[in-house]
């Protein structure tokens, strides 16, 4: 990451009429600069490492759903935030992975600058690549402050995504399951 963040944020605090020097911005700058790489850290991880060998032989072959995941986002057009919840579910064939892990990826992923339409396809496909499931759902709902915040001020709108690869795009009943676990 950029040494030089902070000196930008103190352009950007000039740029829109401020004093970088008055009491309340002192730290501003060094503070925003260190919240931004704090939110962008996914660029430092990599799913090997997210992952980290969580990957345990299995005869299960059932659904497994991780509800409920909270997520925090920056969203690529306007650096603004979402925020929202992920639920991820696939049906093992042989191998299962580490329930935290499954979060960590959703974390992953949503710390870096992103749409969450390539944010849940990232997820997704990551898990089927992980661990060769026979399918993976992935659903997220999010609230997008640069809908709420700016443009057209719209407070209780939210966005949903899906992902269904494998069993839960090819199967009526894997899907209809998936969802209904999802809404109970």
């Amino acid at each position: 990451m950029d040494d030089n963040l902070d000196e930008l944020y103190r352009q950007i605090l000039l740029g829109v009429g401020e004093d970088p020097e008055r009491e309340g911005l002192l730290q501003t700058p060094e503070r925003a600069a260190k919240a931004l790489q704090y939110l962008t850290r996914g660029y430092q991880q990599s799913v090997d490492e997210v992952v980290n060998n969580a990957i345990f032989d299995s005869d299960n072959d059932e659904m497994i759903l991780v509800k409920d995941i909270e997520l925090y986002s920056l969203c690529e057009h306007h650096l603004l935030p979402f925020i929202g919840k992920c639920h991820v579910a696939y049906i093992p064939t042989g191998k299962v992975i580490g329930l935290s892990k499954i979060a960590r990826i959703v974390d992953m992923y949503a710390r870096r600058l992103q749409i969450q339409e390539n944010l849940t396809k990232q997820i997704a496909d990551t898990l089927m690549q992980t661990i060769a499931p026979a399918g993976v759902g992935v659903i997220i709902e999010a609230r997008h402050l640069c809908m709420m915040m700016r443009g057209v001020e719209k407070q209780n709108s939210k966005m949903t995504t899906s992902m269904m690869l494998g069993t839960f795009r090819d199967h009526d009943r894997t899907r209809s399951e998936f969802l209904g676990l999802v809404r109970s």
